[in-house]
């Protein structure tokens, strides 16, 4: 029988009971670090599932075919040869269903045996429990809900790390910051991006050249670099940066909720400066992930005043405004630049 209460046990609790092989019945499993999720539950198949995934004791859902008739039935079939059955249902959002179903959910969840484990996996489909409804937590009470989020800056630095030397190469501290800043930080794209690197670093150390040379930076990234290049004044650059932006053909509105994201990162950066707070302050209020991105806010709003920072930011707006009724996008995103430059 599932223990009560296990909801948001968490990531931690998840890795030290596949270490321990201490697998409870029933978990949820959601979260934005793709890598991780599909990692733990190549770690739980391998654990549930020694013979392989062809057999009679592991089974495999889509949520939007899912019944709750054939989840009951694979619930009841007892294992063939092995001691539990595994039981996959991708994206069916469980608190979508209507409340007679959630209650029937809720009882079946009360009653599972020891003999199965039943994982629900959000891949698309988004986890968003409204637990101000009863039958919502009725449900989440019986589950193990782990997230797995993005990792913070010391542990994908080491995870950075610990891959390259896999692959025979170092790479130090500050790199590994940069490269996890540039390709936005989920371990599921820094993988290949690891990977094309150590293939081109001729030498036993990657350096910011050979990251540079075959890493594609992520939107926002390039962004920022843009509008650094236009707070140190460096108009050309922060046109030929744009120009490169609208020759990859990013729509237009896309590169202007970029560029408007930063802006009012940058305000905030600067408002943080003229209120003494800190780095962490920063990313608190904009929802920074690394401390090394909100220290390149507050490096680069240093030289900008809190009036230009607020210009910045209605300039995006009015680009916007403009933008909904403009028949030539690319001309409104080339005045905004002149606009932020001048």
């Amino acid at each position: 029988m599932p223990q009560k209460n296990k909801s948001n046990d968490g990531y931690k609790a998840f890795v030290d009971a596949l270490k321990a092989e201490t697998i409870d019945c029933l978990y949820i499993l959601h979260g934005e670090e793709r890598y991780l999720l599909q990692h733990s539950l190549t770690r739980l198949r391998s654990l549930l599932c020694p013979n392989g995934l062809n057999g009679f004791n592991y089974k495999r859902y889509e949520g939007k075919v899912l019944t709750l008739d054939t989840l009951d039935e694979a619930i009841d079939t007892l294992p063939t040869f092995a001691s539990r059955t595994l039981i996959e249902i991708h994206d069916f959002d469980i608190f979508k269903c209507n409340d007679a179903d959630k209650k029937r959910l809720g009882r079946t969840f009360s009653q599972l045996p020891e003999y199965v484990c039943v994982l629900f996996v959000y891949n698309a489909v988004d986890y968003k429990p409204d637990r101000r409804v009863k039958t919502n937590t009725e449900i989440l009470k019986y589950a193990n809900v782990v997230e797995f989020p993005v990792q913070e800056q010391g542990a994908l630095t080491k995870w950075i790390a610990k891959h390259f030397a896999d692959a025979g190469k170092r790479i130090s501290s500050d790199n590994a910051r940069y490269l996890a800043l540039i390709t936005g930080g989920y371990m599921s794209t820094l993988l290949g991006e690891i990977e094309k690197t150590a293939a081109f670093t001729r030498s036993d150390v990657v350096e910011r050249a050979d990251i540079d040379a075959v890493v594609t930076p992520v939107l926002d990234t390039v962004v920022y670099k843009m509008t650094d290049a236009i707070a140190k004044s460096e108009h050309a650059l922060a046109m030929k940066i744009m120009d490169e932006l609208l020759r990859m053909k990013e729509p237009a509105h896309k590169l202007l909720f970029s560029i408007s994201l930063t802006m009012r990162q940058l305000m905030a950066a600067r408002v943080c400066i003229e209120s003494n707070h800190h780095v962490k302050d920063l990313m608190h209020m904009c929802g920074i992930r690394f401390d090394f991105q909100a220290k390149a806010l507050m490096d680069t709003v240093r030289t900008m005043s809190l009036k230009s920072c607020c210009e910045a930011v209605l300039h995006c707006s009015d680009t916007a405004l403009a933008l909904n009724s403009s028949s030539e996008p690319e001309a409104c995103l080339t005045e905004l630049i002149l606009k932020l430059a001048f």
